[in-house]
């Protein structure tokens, strides 16, 4: 007998979480629980003191997962296929519940066998070793896993394949010389595509009323912004954390999204919780050396923000109002922090503007999203018919903005702030340029970026900016 009938002549075992695919389900599931209906966080704990198989099965009980659009590590699977199609047996042993198990091997179709947990007890660690030797007997067997509990499942089986070990695996697969597929290590660039640090550029909207107050050089006023900018910044990435955790499924069906940390499996959920809670502390911590004002506006914008990714995104036109309102907070939020009045034309303004800028969002998912006509994006409140009114919606409240901005120039109140009024207003079709811009190129199918994003990179509109910023100053001086 050669050594390739030897080896199919042993069964092959295989670990999912965190072997096969890329993600733990058990979290997955968990996000997908709680997206569903958020009031089920007070029933993990009585759940929980059932031990963990009770908890595994209350999630399967009520929720289904995506066989199809989980990350599978691709060396891996590629090895199982090939194997089984030598004729050797492939097992499914796992901790996972066996709804979910079984789904996933019915989707693959190379697995003989599914061992998985089922009723109270947890298919992990001994459990599983005593289940596997029962079958094919010690050392009867070869095994793939890539943690901990993995361990004494590796003591029994004749050759240990370890994938992607966390530490624990890691050192006994250095003690026993045994195979090991790795898996790419997360790169500095990975936590810079999670904490989305581009998107920070939006909090700069804070320095607004400094800047309008003319209080280009107040050193108290800089030091305040700059502290809601760490204070934003570090919530805004703890939020959209939270949101790629409720969003994994559809992240995985995006042409681009599916490339995320968490979607692509680059990055664990339990890693993501961490940098939470680190972020949370920091945006708290930076935001308690500010106003009580200030805390009160970040608080609301947390709550805001979470009613979004939790709800408030899959609602049509609820979406881009809250939005609008979520860029708006960002002004309240420099006005709380330094102390400057925010006056009613800056709000209306800014509704407006960025109203149509929220828009833009959605005119790009349609736009660049294949349905059938008649069925909603997933994960939103459009359809392909909606376009024409959503674009005419986002035209529209570009120019209410500008139309704002006109009125208030011819207001009493820039009369009084501004020495020479007449240099602001170049300011008017400053806006409609910018918004008009973005809504063209959105019709050209060039608008890939967050409309707010584009406009502080891109060159042209940076150019803009700055001379609307020259006027203003001249302006008041």
């Amino acid at each position: 007998m050669d050594a390739r009938s030897d080896r199919n002549a042993i069964p092959l075992a295989v670990d999912l979480d965190g072997t096969l695919i890329a993600t733990d389900l058990l979290w997955e599931g968990l996000f997908i629980l709680l997206k569903k209906n958020p009031l089920y966080i007070f029933l993990v704990p009585f759940w929980l003191t059932g031990g963990p198989a009770r908890l595994k099965q209350a999630i399967a009980r009520r929720i289904d997962i995506d066989p199809a659009s989980l990350p599978y590590r691709e060396a891996l699977l590629q090895r199982l296929r090939t194997e089984h199609g030598e004729g050797r047996q492939i097992v499914l042993a796992t901790g996972t519940p066996r709804k979910f198990a079984e789904a996933i091997a019915a989707h693959l179709g190379i697995f003989d066998r599914v061992l998985a947990t089922d009723g109270p007890h947890n298919m992990t660690s001994g459990r599983k070793r005593a289940s596997l030797v029962a079958a094919y007997g010690d050392g009867g067997f070869d095994y793939a896993g890539n943690s901990r509990h993995d361990l004494r499942v590796f003591d029994a089986a004749r050759t240990a394949i370890v994938v992607a070990p966390d530490r624990h695996a890691a050192r006994w697969q250095a003690a026993h010389s045994a195979e090991m597929m790795p898996a790419p290590k997360p790169t500095f660039r990975t936590v810079v595509k999670m904490l989305r640090v581009h998107q920070w550029l939006k909090n700069s909207l804070i320095a607004v009323p400094m800047v309008l107050s003319h209080e280009y050089f107040n050193t108290d006023m800089i030091w305040e912004c700059l502290l809601a900018f760490v204070s934003f910044s570090a919530v805004a990435s703890a939020i959209y954390i939270l949101n790629d955790f409720f969003d994994l499924a559809l992240d995985r069906k995006h042409l681009t999204k599916r490339n995320r940390p968490f979607a692509s499996g680059a990055l664990s959920i339990p890693f993501g919780l961490g940098s939470m809670m680190v972020l949370l502390a920091i945006g708290v911590g930076a935001g308690l050396l500010l106003p009580i004002e200030f805390l009160g506006v970040l608080g609301g914008y947390m709550v805001i923000t979470t009613a979004y990714s939790l709800s408030f995104k899959r609602m049509l036109l609820i979406d881009v109002l809250t939005l609008a309102g979520l860029y708006t907070i960002r002004v309240l939020a420099g006005a709380a922090a330094t102390g400057v009045d925010v006056s009613f034309w800056l709000l209306a303004f800014s509704i407006f503007f960025f109203l149509s800028l929220a828009l833009v969002k959605r005119f790009v998912e349609l736009r660049t999203t294949a349905i059938p006509a008649g069925e909603r994006i997933a994960g939103r409140g459009y359809r392909t018919e909606d376009q024409e009114i959503v674009a005419q919606a986002g035209m529209a409240s570009a120019f209410s903005s500008a139309l704002v901005l006109a009125l208030y120039m011819d207001s009493g109140a820039v009369r009084e702030l501004y020495p020479h009024p007449w240099l602001v207003w170049p300011l008017a079709p400053i806006v409609l340029y910018l918004t008009m811009r973005v809504w063209i190129l959105a019709r050209r199918d060039e608008m890939h970026d967050d409309p707010v994003v584009f406009i502080i990179r891109d060159w042209r509109s940076q150019i803009v900016v700055l001379i609307g910023a020259v006027f203003l100053v001249a302006g008041g001086w």
